[in-house]
């Protein structure tokens, strides 16, 4: 069952959509990415009250530069596609780490968090087809890495938070990348 999905997802990624491009599908699923993304993490900042005094600390999760003026518009999707494995990855972790500590929850913030890990596995397939590589598309992390250091509720409830913020920080990345090549192989600057 799960490898007939996974074709049908692969086949209507593939498939040309009238007027739109892939370049273009690719861009405009980013954006709707981040749109998601940031209404997750709204979702959770009224979920965790709490948080909502707090700022996480610390760097980047997932630190790859895209903004080497060397690299080609095709070489910082490849690089966009490998932050978001480990973005993906650590929304699994998020995910099993939720699911554990309260159980399956049926509300809308859950409802968003798996629209979002849908999206990010569609917008994974999209950039693999631009980049014609054969590159993987399954999630990049360890669900044990995250958690070294995180001490408490408090300490759990910041990483979420912080992973929540790189999905948004990765998203908006996407949808910035993938328009500057949708502009210059398609030549438009409107998707």
């Amino acid at each position: 069952m799960a490898d007939q999905e996974h074709i049908e997802i692969d086949t209507l990624l593939d498939m040309p959509a009238p007027g739109r491009s892939r370049t273009g599908r690719a861009a405009s699923l980013a954006r709707l990415l981040h749109q998601d993304c940031t209404y997750l993490l709204e979702l959770y900042r009224e979920r965790e009250s709490l948080l909502s005094d707090h700022t996480p600390a610390g760097d980047r999760i997932v630190s790859l530069s895209l903004s080497s003026p060397d690299l080609s518009s095709d070489e910082q999707v490849q690089l966009l596609h490998s932050a978001l494995r480990k973005c993906l990855g650590l929304l699994e972790c998020l995910i099993l780490r939720e699911e554990e500590e309260m159980g399956e929850l049926e509300g809308e913030y859950e409802t968003v968090r798996k629209g979002v890990r849908d999206r990010l596995g569609h917008l994974l397939h999209s950039t693999k087809v631009l980049l014609e590589t054969e590159e993987d598309v399954t999630p990049d992390h360890q669900c044990n890495e995250e958690v070294d250091g995180v001490v408490g509720t408090f300490g759990a409830k910041m990483w979420t938070y912080r992973v929540l913020l790189e999905l948004i920080h990765w998203a908006n990345s996407a949808s910035q990348t993938l328009h500057v090549l949708h502009s210059e192989r398609e030549g438009r600057e409107e998707i």
